[in-house]
């Protein structure tokens, strides 16, 4: 059997509280102090946060027969993304070889699933609103909240050195989660939501001033 590319996790979480970060400040993986505030902590924050509404997603996809195969896609990126936020909560210079982190193997992977589940769906004549099925506005709002760690992390890229994979799985998923949220409503018999303009106050008043 092949040895696996990372390293287990080595902690042991004695005390929740250690008042360190009293002064607004914490430590990345190599021991450096920095600003809470800062790009870099904002960048992984933030994808904690997505990796908590993921975990919503996956309760509601394991509900039914139907979607339970896409919760376990799910709960391997919630994996994937706790890898990423290792590597970014670490400096270039600090990165362990077998440190998890995001690779190609993983980019690949959400592109096949990307494909996989766009194959049956109908083609879009309107842009999607989220709707339709508690899963699909889950996967919506997973879906907005990694562009914005998107957006961090491209803005880290700017000033610091930052895995041009993170950047590259980051984007693909977004896109995974929009043919998800679609795919979830499909597979449970409700119609998606489309955008309608004239569905707006302006468009459908029909009376005179």
């Amino acid at each position: 059997m092949s040895e696996k590319p990372f390293n287990e996790p080595r902690i042991a979480l004695s005390r929740i509280y250690t008042r360190t970060g009293d002064r607004g400040s914490t430590a990345l993986v190599g021991g450096q102090r920095v600003l809470k505030d800062s790009r870099r902590i904002e960048a992984y924050g933030t994808v904690d946060e997505l990796n908590s509404f993921f975990g919503s997603a996956i309760l509601s996809a394991a509900e039914h027969s139907a979607t339970q195969h896409l919760a376990a896609i799910l709960t391997r990126v919630q994996h994937e993304l706790f890898n990423l936020g290792s590597i970014l909560a670490t400096l270039p210079a600090d990165v362990h070889p077998q440190q998890p982190r995001i690779t190609t193997v993983e980019v690949e992977q959400l592109e096949q699933e990307i494909d996989r589940f766009n194959e049956d769906l109908p083609k879009l004549r309107s842009f999607v609103l989220p709707g339709g099925t508690r899963l699909s506005v889950e996967l919506h709002i997973c879906r907005t909240v990694c562009r914005r760690a998107e957006r961090l992390l491209v803005a880290l890229s700017g000033e610091e050195g930052v895995p041009s994979e993170a950047v590259q799985y980051l984007n693909r998923l977004s896109d995974a989660l929009f043919v998800w949220s679609r795919w979830a409503n499909r597979a449970l018999q409700v119609q998606e939501v489309l955008w309608q303009p004239n569905q707006a106050a302006s468009g459908s008043a029909t009376g005179s001033a």
